[in-house]
């Protein structure tokens, strides 16, 4: 396979890594959860918090995605500005990846793939984890 665009692909197509379909449906899934609270304020209940008023990482994403739905960025940044960076720069290269795959899999064009070692991938994650961390406590701090 070459690392160019190749018109009118051939030959078998490599399937969406699977940490990537798993990015996308939860992606998928996180919007598909706010849409419901912007229509009907129900939402999924953070046990973090409901167990010791403690915030998570994650606490109030739901009800940023919501904000973000609804156009309100200054909204959506006062709800959780670590997730409202890292979920589009995530949501580019996921979504990329699933373009990439989808117009080669109809065989209209194949395009380079993203591809990172298993060490960048592994580094990445640990700064993320370790970012939200740090975040998780200094929203708490207050």
């Amino acid at each position: 396979m070459s690392d160019g665009v190749v018109l009118r692909p051939t030959g078998p197509v490599v399937p969406v890594d699977r940490r990537v379909q798993g990015l996308a449906l939860v992606g998928v899934g996180g919007f598909a959860l706010a849409g419901v609270y912007q229509l009907t304020g129900l939402g999924i209940p953070c046990i973090l918090h409901a167990t010791t008023g403690l915030n998570c990482p994650l606490c109030g994403s739901t009800r940023m995605a919501a904000a973000l739905l609804r156009g309100d960025l200054n909204a959506a940044w006062h709800y959780n500005p670590v997730v409202l960076v890292l979920g589009p720069l995530i949501g580019l290269a996921v979504g990329y990846q699933v373009l990439a795959w989808a117009l080669e899999a109809l065989r209209l064009v194949r395009l380079p793939r993203l591809t990172m070692s298993p060490r960048v991938v592994d580094w990445l994650v640990k700064a993320v984890v370790a970012l939200l961390i740090v975040y998780g406590v200094a929203r708490n701090l207050n």
